[in-house]
């Protein structure tokens, strides 16, 4: 099932990276509270840290290091709500 109103992020549990996935979930939580049907912190092994909406990787940290929030935000509203102002993010990105 290709939710793209779902978001999931893919974290390693044995490099601690919990804190970190759970931070991003609550930025994009709080962006997209109106937009989003379901945000899920799955545990993985082996250094992933992976973003998806659906079934869509918009983020994957061995291909693209970490990233910033203002990054998957934009990758996010760009799937999910395309008309969707990010606000000081938008702009950030545009300087």
């Amino acid at each position: 099932m290709n939710d793209s109103r779902r978001v999931e992020i893919e974290y390693c549990t044995q490099c601690r990276w919990l804190p970190r996935a759970a931070w991003l979930a609550q930025e994009l939580l709080t962006t997209f509270e109106t937009e989003l049907t379901e945000l899920a912190l799955k545990p993985g092994k082996g250094g992933v840290f992976v973003v998806r909406v659906g079934d869509e990787v918009v983020w994957d940290r061995r291909e693209q290091g970490f990233p910033e929030p203002t990054t998957v935000k934009q990758a996010v509203r760009d799937r999910m709500a395309p008309g969707k102002s990010l606000g000081h993010s938008d702009r950030a990105a545009q300087e």
